[in-house]
């Protein structure tokens, strides 16, 4: 009888300690955040209540909890995917028995919140992994990663939801946890930008010039298949009077002969749709009418040749200001300075993208995201271009604009491009020397 009251104790002991893991899993101190995730995240805390299996015969837990929520880009693009790390890093309760739990028992889930562009939740899911937590001690922080595709442009915020503790220690066991007032506050904010395809549409004359009422073949390429095209005199930026409409075969391609008739005319544009959009369309493609010379009389005549879209840099080494370790902060420093010409002459802007690697050293790595610009661009005096700075903020791996130009008639210039860069070190990240690249595109 004694080695039954014995055999019985101890099971008893072994249910407390089941009990006391499957109700309280909702603890935990700070865990840093992944390498390479972004650090524009923010802790939050919001209330919490968690519900213990029946068996276990413990009320509910309703308490303070504390998340974070980073991800992998902070700036995609629609169409891409983003990964979500939601992470507990001060749950709501600790371990109320005396007995230690075993380690690798907890295995937790739980849901990310999407708000402003895009709405829904992203699912994401732990590992069976947890350090062995001694009795009445606090329970270790844990992370969950999910993945979601980005359907809107916009600043889409990420909220902390409901989480689920499962716990497999001589029972299959959950505790779900549930956002008391939803949503919890937000701890990330991710700004999606849209697809934008270059524009390909090409347009080509069998000749330069001809005389007034000559008729010019125009070959237009890469247009929307089985699309109605207008075909247009220009004089400058202004239409003329010589136009028609053709349809493009099932290549996007057409060939119309467009009678000139304006001596004004200097170009010839084609493009998709009621008006001129320079997205949709191609041109001008530079031609003359000739008007005849009158006696005694002699034509000048000069050509203005068009350019390349090009891009230079003062120097391919930043080196940014030292912080101290223990403290962290931001190491900051200067863009070498870009200088940016658009000699082409045509309608079409141009867009200058960075995106940075994370900066590794000998004692590990700073996430990508945490690299911050603040541009400014300046354009030469007589560009027919305004240059816009693109906005302060992260740069992250997904890459962010530095400066860019609009569409336009006519567009071009010179343009001088910097920017204040800002590295944020975690406080006690190992003491050496970290670098990441940082690749400009011009497009």
């Amino acid at each position: 009888m004694a080695l039954t009251r014995s055999r019985a104790a101890a099971r008893r002991r072994r249910w407390t300690a089941v009990l006391g893991a499957t109700a309280l899993a909702v603890a935990g101190g700070a865990l840093a955040a992944p390498a390479g995730a972004t650090t524009t995240s923010q802790p939050v805390e919001f209330q919490t209540r968690c519900v213990p299996p029946p068996i276990a015969g413990i009320p509910p837990i309703t308490g303070a909890t504390t998340a974070e929520i980073t991800v992998d880009k902070a700036s995609p693009k629609v169409g891409e995917t983003v990964t979500v790390t939601y992470t507990i890093t001060k749950p709501a309760a600790s371990n109320p028995v005396d007995l230690a739990l075993p380690a690798d028992i907890m295995t937790p889930s739980g849901k990310v919140v999407l708000g402003g562009a895009q709405s829904g939740a992203v699912t994401v899911n732990g590992p069976k992994k947890n350090p062995p937590v001694p009795g009445k001690g606090s329970f270790p922080a844990f992370s969950m990663t999910g993945t979601f595709t980005v359907t809107q442009a916009g600043s889409i915020t990420l909220s902390p939801g409901d989480y689920n503790i499962h716990t497999s220690y001589l029972m299959e066991l959950d505790t779900p946890c549930t956002v008391l007032n939803p949503p919890a506050p937000v701890s990330e904010t991710v700004v999606a930008s849209p697809v934008t395809s270059p524009n390909t549409r090409a347009l080509a004359l069998d000749t330069a010039s001809g005389d007034p009422g000559v008729r010019v073949t125009v070959n237009g390429s890469r247009f929307t298949p089985l699309t109605e095209v207008t075909v247009v005199g220009r004089a400058g930026a202004a239409e003329t009077a010589d136009k028609m409409t053709v349809t493009t075969d099932s290549e996007g391609s057409f060939a119309a002969r467009l009678k000139v008739n304006d001596v004004a005319t200097t170009g010839i544009v084609a493009y998709e749709g009621a008006a001129w959009d320079p997205g949709k369309g191609a041109g001008p493609a530079a031609y003359k009418v000739v008007v005849p010379a009158p006696p005694n009389s002699q034509t000048i005549t000069a050509a203005i040749t068009a350019g390349e879209l090009s891009m230079t840099q003062a120097g391919d080494a930043v080196e940014l200001s030292s912080v101290d370790f223990g403290q962290g902060g931001a190491a900051t420093g200067d863009l070498r300075t870009v200088t940016v010409k658009d000699f082409r002459g045509g309608p079409a802007g141009w867009s200058l993208t960075g995106k940075v690697t994370d900066f590794t050293g000998t004692g590990g790595s700073i996430g990508a995201g945490s690299l911050s610009w603040t541009p400014a661009c300046t354009a030469k005096a007589g560009s027919p271009s305004a240059c816009a700075a693109g906005s302060a903020g992260p740069v992250g791996s997904g890459g962010a604009t530095l400066a860019s130009t609009p569409n336009g008639a006519l567009t071009g210039g010179e343009f001088t491009i910097d920017a204040g860069l800002s590295l944020d070190v975690p406080a006690f990240t190992a003491p050496g020397s970290y670098a990441g690249v940082l690749t400009l595109t011009l497009s």
